[in-house]
């Protein structure tokens, strides 16, 4: 630990970036993640007693994965190795694993083995780890911004204990850089910056709860700024918007925040609030999601959560749909924008999902009903030989176009239940109708008739 200390007090001097500069040393410096580093909680007890077992650390860019980590090797009596999944591979893999296996037989000292981007091992590389992590011979702590539940192997990950890192509040954020501005050793303590409220204001709003992008815009802005009067780094709401000039868009069309977040906006549209659901549409347009992606989910939408409420509002998705394919982005946002208001204040009805649930469900685990003789095709010489298509009524030839006949014998149950919201009242009146005349052509033909 002492060579760590002294390598970490190495990299402080040759100029690295400020974020960099600025990793906490020890969970007392720490900022952020008290709902699992807090006192009390159990990983910090495990970190403090250095008794941590095989972690996977899963959290958005700048929330402090590796920092954490650094303060767990600071901590700990183990010896420290680190890999990075993008470049490193199997072969370093066993290297690293051959080395661990030979210092806990020969000093009886285990090894930490850090893997930062662990998500971007394949199952192969993943896999050579399990043997050794298995025995003990290693403490793997992988570091992901992507879900692990999605991303890493279900062995290793059986064998870890998952933590997830939340983004950085907007106080944690001032914390970190208010000590920035005064750490003169690792921060910018040495220059006279004078902080501007707004400035410092726009900063942590547009970092979006990543200290990384907050600490590198603070930088930024502070060596690109001309010392005023007596020296003075005048930082204020203009240096600070030139230092951060786009906020970035969290959203990995391979990872899980392309999962949170169309999970959102389909809710947000079942949910009736249209508002909601075209912020998370513009946000997956903004990451780069594709258009005709975003059209199928609406599409879906318009029939399971809509459905014959309105029916049209599967009319407009698919027109949508169509339209976003043909005319492309940035005008495909347009079509898209009204189908989803469309279909967020629509009247909502899940009966034609649920139907089709249930008919599935009866189809897969009971047993089959066979087509009733009369429903049989007629289509092909020799059918009525063999009495298909006899006794079937053909229902335009009656009162209404309905006729009261058998078409699926033995089904104990509706499927479909109309809701009652918009059109489907209509649906349901209409229903009730032909059940009535359903019933009374029953009871004419039952043998004890109405007067039994």
């Amino acid at each position: 630990m002492e060579l760590f200390a002294e390598k970490r007090k190495e990299r402080v001097t040759l100029g690295s970036p400020l974020a960099h500069r600025m990793r906490p040393g020890s969970l007392d410096e720490f900022v952020g993640q008290e709902h699992i580093l807090g006192h009390g909680k159990l990983l910090r007890k495990a970190i403090e007693a250095d008794r941590i077992s095989s972690l996977i650390l899963y959290g958005p860019p700048g929330c402090g994965k590796t920092a954490l980590t650094l303060c767990i090797a600071h901590a700990t009596k183990a010896h420290f190795s680190r890999l990075n999944a993008v470049t490193s591979g199997v072969t370093e893999i066993r290297q690293v694993t051959e080395e661990a296996r030979e210092r806990r037989r020969v000093v009886e000292l285990k090894t930490i083995l850090f893997i930062d981007e662990i998500h971007r091992f394949n199952k192969a590389q993943q896999d050579a780890l399990m043997p050794d992590v298995e025995d003990g011979n290693i403490i793997l702590i992988g570091a992901t911004v992507h879900n692990p539940y999605f991303s890493i192997n279900s062995p290793l990950l059986s064998r870890s204990l998952v933590f997830t890192l939340n983004p950085l509040s907007d106080e944690n954020l001032r914390v970190i850089l208010s000590r920035a501005l005064r750490d003169k050793e690792r921060g910018l303590g040495k220059y006279r910056v004078s902080m501007a409220e707004d400035a410092l204001r726009h900063l942590v709003k547009v970092s979006d709860g990543d200290a990384r992008r907050a600490l590198n815009a603070l930088e930024l802005g502070v060596l690109t700024t001309k010392p005023g009067v007596k020296g003075i780094v005048r930082f204020n709401l203009g240096v600070a918007e030139e230092s951060i000039r786009r906020k970035a868009i969290l959203y990995d069309r391979d990872g899980d925040s392309h999962y949170d977040t169309v999970s959102a906006f389909i809710k947000s549209m079942r949910g009736s609030d249209p508002d909601a659901a075209l912020y998370w549409m513009a946000k997956m347009l903004q990451g780069g999601e594709d258009p005709r992606f975003i059209a199928r989910r609406i599409v879906i939408c318009a029939a399971e959560d809509v459905g014959n409420a309105d029916p049209m509002a599967l009319v407009v998705a698919n027109a949508a749909l169509q339209t976003a394919e043909f005319v492309g982005m940035p005008e495909a946002q347009i079509p898209l924008a009204q189908a989803v208001t469309y279909i967020a204040t629509a009247p909502k009805s899940n009966a034609a999902y649920l139907a089709i649930s249930a008919a599935t469900k009866d189809v897969r685990e009971k047993k089959a009903i066979p087509v009733p003789v009369h429903l049989r095709g007629t289509g092909y010489p020799g059918a009525e030989k063999l009495g298909h298509g006899k006794g079937y009524k053909y229902p335009h030839e009656y009162e209404g176009h309905f006729v009261e006949q058998e078409y699926a014998p033995g089904i104990e149950k509706k499927y479909y239940e109309p809701s009652g919201m918009g059109f489907e009242k209509e649906i349901r009146e209409r229903l009730k109708e032909w059940t009535r005349r359903r019933r009374k052509a029953s009871e004419r033909s039952s043998p004890c008739g109405s007067g039994g």
